[in-house]
């Protein structure tokens, strides 16, 4: 007897994931689209295999908001061991060198500074950034030597959680491009030692945090679509930091079918270069504000059940 084919459903939303260690992100996506029987589903934003943590994925009209998510401030805790290099710069690559010093905790504290701000990185060889339209990690594995270009990253603050002769355990947070694995890299390089990311946990996701997250555990534990749907957050949580505009029945209606909307009222905006339109909470639209006029670039579509 043939299986009965799953119907995928439109479901919109975000789901915000515990990513389990050794897993792949599109494992994880894959995950997820399967117990929710979703249509579309996307992430916000690779994280390693043998990473944990902060994982946004989005449901059906969702991944229109990915950029907004990917793009947001990003926290990790991670824990550098010291006195071995890899070549992954984390546990998965073959030692390439050795250090018998150890750096005192003082010593550490001193040189975080040098790695604060506006820095330039040289991204690990093992990476998904293209080289000449080859992934590079794809060039590394066939033994290839990859030269990385150097890059521009913002880190916005670096602090020791803890330090030991072995390792030590540190907080970053930084802005899109980063490379924990790296940075890593570079602190042990500067104190005159090497060093490699044991463990790397992302603690938030611009707007998500540990406390938004469920495992697949979790979900797999709930027995109903419906319970599984309730573990979806709002389209709206992606977009909290960008200004929103609300609007009538009317306006909705023009903005649903991708036309323009004119803003009433004493204190409705002239000018903004991203907003959100909402009716009655709804999501409608990702656009702009131009001379008085929300103009939307991207229409959110309703679905049932609804999630925006």
């Amino acid at each position: 007897m043939s299986q009965k084919k799953r119907v995928k459903r439109a479901i919109s939303g975000w789901l915000i994931l515990d990513k389990p260690y050794d897993f792949t992100s599109t494992q994880a996506v894959g995950k997820i689209k399967w117990l929710f029987e979703a249509k579309k589903a996307g992430h916000a934003g690779t994280l390693d295999p043998l990473a944990t943590g902060i994982l946004p994925i989005a449901l059906g009209e969702a991944t229109k908001t990915v950029p907004f998510v990917q793009d947001g401030t990003k926290v990790y805790e991670f824990d550098i061991a010291w006195g071995s290099a890899t070549t992954t710069d984390d546990v998965e690559g073959e030692v390439i060198a050795t250090s018998d010093h150890r750096p005192s905790a003082e010593e550490l504290d001193n040189v975080l500074h040098c790695f604060t701000g506006i820095i330039t990185q040289v991204p690990p060889a093992f990476s998904a950034i293209k080289i000449k339209g080859e992934r590079a990690y794809d060039l590394a594995r066939a033994g290839e030597k990859v030269e990385m270009p150097p890059r521009e990253i913002e880190v916005e603050s670096l602090e020791v959680l803890s330090h030991g002769e072995k390792q030590s355990t540190l907080r970053v947070t930084c802005q899109k491009g980063t490379y924990v694995r790296a940075l890593a890299r570079d602190i042990a390089e500067k104190l005159d030692t090497v060093g490699h990311v044991s463990r790397l946990h992302r603690a938030a996701v611009g707007n998500f945090t540990d406390q938004d997250a469920v495992t697949i555990e979790e979900l797999e534990a709930l027995e109903t679509t419906l319970e599984r749907d309730q573990m979806l957050r709002p389209i709206a949580d992606a977009l909290g930091h960008i200004d929103e505009v609300s609007l009538d029945q009317k306006q909705a209606q023009a903005v649903r079918m991708g036309n323009p909307a004119l803003l009433l009222g004493r204190n409705a905006p002239i000018h903004l270069d991203v907003a959100y339109a909402t009716h009655r909470g709804d999501v409608l639209a990702i656009g702009r504000v131009e001379k008085g006029q929300f103009k939307p670039s991207r229409v959110i579509l309703p679905d049932s059940p609804i999630r925006n």
